[in-house]
């Protein structure tokens, strides 16, 4: 037994020097993705089996996938130059599927889609980064009822960092509303709306404010990814829905915001914004309810909101006509139009700054270049933050 034991113990200690070696071949150094130099940035993903790897980014105009070499440690990567300073999205290809990157944790979600993001530094970025923790605002998931539209409904609310601290100081509300294919995490995920904010508000440039960010589809009670039983997983575009939100932004939303938080409670503490179906929501609110804000900024659209032209519920020029009326004399403080020169709106938009003009409003059409994109509105939303509740 003994002379068993010993002829273990030996095979054993011969053995070590391999099993050394096999734990070390284990111990990989990190992999870094994606890593951004003055020589451009660098993506990297390990994936041994894989035969074919492409990287695919939002920064690309024509969309065609960027083959990525294997290293002999079995690490696939490809740099790309410099790119101007933004936030980027991205996601690589394996073998044909679709793959996050495993070594950046940052993420944005689209809809059902994830992608990983980064941010390239630099003036336009850098109000989408996160600051310290001591000027975080906090973000929340609100349930409230909407008779309106007959559920219960989910939507975001940011509240500036001190809110809790004061319940004597009172702020105002901006309505900030998603597009078409969004949903209530929106403007948080792909807008960088508590980023920007955060910024804004700790560096003194926008006054601290609510900003409360509901879910634009009446079919739908809150985002799909929460699978809520009986939802529809697809979202409703259409007029019937469409005017069904708008009434329950005045029904519904504002009341449940002005009950349970410390807000001003008139036209001049409330502003309302949303890019191209929000803007549409925007204006249709305005439209249906003028006097409720005094802010008012549409992003990509024009004077009908996108789903009610050439349906029962388009409107004519002379009743376009009425609805600016109503608006001019209900009286406002800002009426701010954003839109990028590629925007397939941007006709319509430039339309409707024509014919704001022609019933004397005041107003600011701001264009930029780019298209209908997430680029465009989160930079639109850090240019007219500032410019609220002065």
């Amino acid at each position: 037994m003994k002379r068993l034991a010993g002829i273990i113990a030996v095979a054993l200690l011969s053995m070590s020097p391999l099993f050394a070696q096999e734990i070390s071949n284990t111990r990989r150094a990190p992999v870094v993705s994606p890593e951004i130099t003055s020589e451009g940035i660098t993506f990297r993903l390990r994936s041994p089996y894989a035969t074919v790897v492409t990287l695919s980014g939002s920064w690309q105009t024509d969309r065609t996938p960027i083959a990525m070499e294997r290293g002999d440690d079995l690490v696939w990567s490809v740099t790309v130059p410099s790119l101007d300073p933004d936030l980027y999205y991205y996601y690589f290809s394996v073998d044909g599927t679709t793959v996050l990157d495993p070594s950046n944790l940052a993420l944005q979600r689209d809809g059902t889609s994830l992608r990983n993001i980064f941010i390239v530094d630099g003036d336009v970025s850098s109000d989408f980064k996160d600051v310290e923790p001591a000027k975080r605002g906090n973000l929340s998931s609100v349930w409230y009822d909407s008779p309106t539209i007959g559920s219960r409904r989910r939507m975001m609310v940011y509240t500036p960092v001190g809110y809790s601290q004061n319940s004597k100081v009172k702020y105002p509300v901006l309505y900030l509303l998603h597009g078409g294919g969004g949903d209530e995490e929106a403007w948080t995920s792909m807008g960088r709306a508590a980023q920007i904010l955060d910024n804004l508000i700790s560096s003194g440039k926008c006054v601290p404010m609510i900003v409360v960010m509901p879910n634009g589809n009446a079919n739908q009670t809150c985002a799909p990814v929460f699978n809520v039983p009986g939802q529809e997983s697809t979202a409703l575009d259409n007029e019937i829905s469409s005017d069904l939100f708008v009434t329950s932004i005045i029904k519904d939303i504002i009341p449940f915001i002005e009950a349970n938080y410390n807000v001003v409670k008139n036209k001049d503490g409330r502003a309302i914004s949303g890019l191209s179906m929000g803007g549409g929501h925007t204006i249709r609110t305005n439209y249906l309810f003028p006097g409720y804000f005094s802010y008012i900024c549409p992003q990509s659209t024009g004077a009908h909101p996108h789903n009610q032209k050439r349906t029962q519920y388009a409107f004519d020029r002379e009743q376009l006509d009425k609805y600016l009326e109503g608006i001019k004399k209900a009286g406002y403080k800002l009426f701010w139009l954003g839109c990028g020169d590629s925007d397939p709106w941007f006709e319509e938009a430039q339309e409707f700054d024509r014919i704001l003009s022609s019933h004397g409003m005041d107003h600011v059409f701001h264009v930029t270049g780019g298209g209908h994109e997430w680029k465009n509105w989160r930079n639109y939303l850090d240019t007219f933050l500032p410019l609220l509740f002065r």
